[in-house]
């Protein structure tokens, strides 16, 4: 059996401000739990934090910021890295398990702007910025007046982004910019009613290599039930519908003691075409709650709209 607790861990991150902000709040509070460890982390600069001059959808979805950071672990430079959940694939490569799901920060999204107080407050023809088929689908359906642009890189090349006047306005993760102590940036919340949340949004997550049962005993203190609750559940429903950048699909789950609420939407990139859902169950089943909710949105056409998100993907790729 390996040395438990370990005298030393290594946390590989992206190196954007939030990622290794995310790396330094695991560092601490592992720090907080075990003082005798020493705890280092390795920064690395991922393929989707090198290629900002194309949509995720169109360069290889979530995968882009991850596969690095599992190759150090793979190698033995790191022992674990920290995500954000909503960026992490469906199912990792083999390998590889989440070990800890950590308290949701707010899941909810950012109205950004240094002009207009509201996407209501918007003139015809204001362009928004969104890196999100999930937020670009909501503003088309509801704003169809308003242009809405890509907008990559980390967070304070968005910001830096509206700052120069690129766009009248950009939507952006509360929780993201709460992490930074920005939060004075934020014009407008937009809640779940207005803009469903993506599965796992707000929600931190911690990556190691499968088998390490000594690391996930020494890191089970920083697990959230009621976070992994939910993110299964949300992440159910994405699993069922290909989770793919490609698709504006959106999940979001609240937990309420054993009971479970679960909303999702499915949508075409333009707005035109969606599906809602909702449905509760049991916190014991959150994939089979996840389960119910794709049935309930497949009954409401939800095979339909993917297939039309395919088609587009396909003729814009080709």
């Amino acid at each position: 059996m390996k040395e438990f607790p370990p005298s030393k861990i290594v946390i590989v991150s992206r190196e954007s401000r939030l990622a290794m902000w995310q790396a330094e709040h695991v560092r601490d509070r592992i720090q907080a739990l075990y003082p005798q460890c020493s705890i280092s982390i390795l920064g690395t600069t991922t393929r989707g934090d090198q290629i900002l001059d194309r949509t995720l959808s169109k360069v290889g979805g979530k995968g882009l910021f991850v596969k690095e950071l599992e190759v150090a672990m793979a190698e033995g430079r790191a022992d674990l890295a920290v995500h954000c959940l909503k960026d992490m694939p469906m199912e990792l490569p083999e390998g590889f398990e989440l070990a800890v799901i950590m308290e949701r920060e707010d899941p909810r999204d950012a109205f950004v702007s240094n002009d207009y107080a509201s996407l209501d407050a918007l003139p015809a023809g204001a362009i928004v910025g969104t890196s999100s088929l999930r937020r670009q689908a909501m503003i088309a359906a509801r704003y169809p007046h308003l242009v809405v642009k890509p907008l990559r890189g980390n967070l304070d090349t968005r910001l830096s982004k509206l700052d120069r006047g690129d766009y009248a306005a950009i939507i952006l993760a509360v929780a993201g910019l709460n992490r930074l102590g920005l939060k004075q940036r934020i014009r407008f919340y937009l809640e779940p009613e207005q803009s469903l949340p993506s599965p796992g949004q707000g929600t931190l997550a911690i990556e190691i290599p499968a088998g390490r049962e000594e690391l996930r005993r020494f890191l089970a203190p920083l697990h959230d039930e009621a976070a992994a609750v939910a993110s299964a559940a949300e992440r159910s429903v994405s699993r069922i519908f290909g989770a793919s950048c490609q698709i504006p699909l959106a999940a979001y789950a609240t937990v309420d003691g054993a009971r479970v609420r679960l909303r999702a939407m499915i949508a075409t990139p333009d707005g035109s075409r969606s599906a809602a859902a909702e449905a509760e169950g049991s916190a014991d089943a959150p994939e089979a709650l996840g389960e119910q909710v794709a049935a309930l949105l497949k009954a409401k056409d939800a095979d339909a709209i993917l297939a039309a998100c395919k088609a587009q993907a396909d003729a814009e790729s080709s």
